[in-house]
């Protein structure tokens, strides 16, 4: 059985038994970057498997195959990104996607998730979301990537890299006007923070402040009470 565990965001403690029981019966692992892992492992006195492979973009087809000989071998295979969900903005989906194409079924151990975390923090509305995973670098499909939100009532949330916060702000703004907004920073983190204000204020905010450590944005959706002029 293939187990897609759920590892803490930032702050360690964040995990369930369950997701600890999950990896310390594991005969085989397979994480994003293995250190990672293996200082989560430490951290609650698990001992690594026998069996460790690294599960990376762009080597997802070949570890991917190794991963389900594994599992025809009758092992219990642990899934594990560098934190979140594997398969949420990172690896995961292919070999989802081949366990069912060949009749296999697989299990995930829930737990942190930044997309939830930065909504809440937000204060804008829950009720209704959409997450979009990493917008495009290029500004024509940036730009594009929030249009085709403009005219939709769900509050937005997607990740972004600290080094293009800035831009990405700007191009929200030109795409959805001055819709409000809160850009969520190291969660769950010692220095976890969340700026909230207007997406005018917010870019200008960022477009020469540089940002230290991982980055959600949500953006509210097309509504009167959180757009002004």
């Amino acid at each position: 059985m293939l187990r897609m565990v759920a590892t803490p965001i930032g702050n360690l403690e964040d995990i369930g038994a369950r997701a600890l029981r999950t990896l310390r019966e594991a005969d085989a692992l397979a994480c994003e970057d293995t250190r990672r892992t293996r200082k989560l492992l430490n951290h609650y006195g698990i001992p690594m498997p026998r069996l460790v492979l690294s599960y990376r973009e762009g080597a997802e087809e070949r570890a991917g195959k190794r991963l389900l000989d594994w599992l025809e071998q009758g092992l219990n295979v642990a899934l594990c990104s560098d934190g979140g969900y594997p398969g949420i903005s990172d690896p995961g989906y292919r070999l989802a996607r081949a366990l069912l194409e060949r009749g296999a079924d697989f299990e995930v151990i829930p737990g942190p998730s930044a997309a939830p975390v930065a909504l809440l923090l937000s204060g804008l509305p829950t009720s209704s979301y959409t997450f979009k995973g990493f917008p495009p670098r290029k500004p024509g499909p940036l730009r594009r990537f929030f249009e085709e939100e403009r005219d939709r009532p769900h509050t937005l949330i997607c990740f972004e890299s600290p080094f293009r916060i800035g831009k990405t702000l700007a191009a929200a703004h030109e795409a959805l006007g001055n819709r409000d907004a809160a850009v969520c920073i190291e969660l769950t983190k010692k220095f976890e923070r969340a700026h909230r204000g207007g997406l005018r204020d917010l870019a200008e905010r960022f477009a020469d402040e540089p940002v230290k450590g991982e980055v959600t944005l949500v953006v509210a959706g097309n509504h009167p009470k959180f757009t002004s002029d």
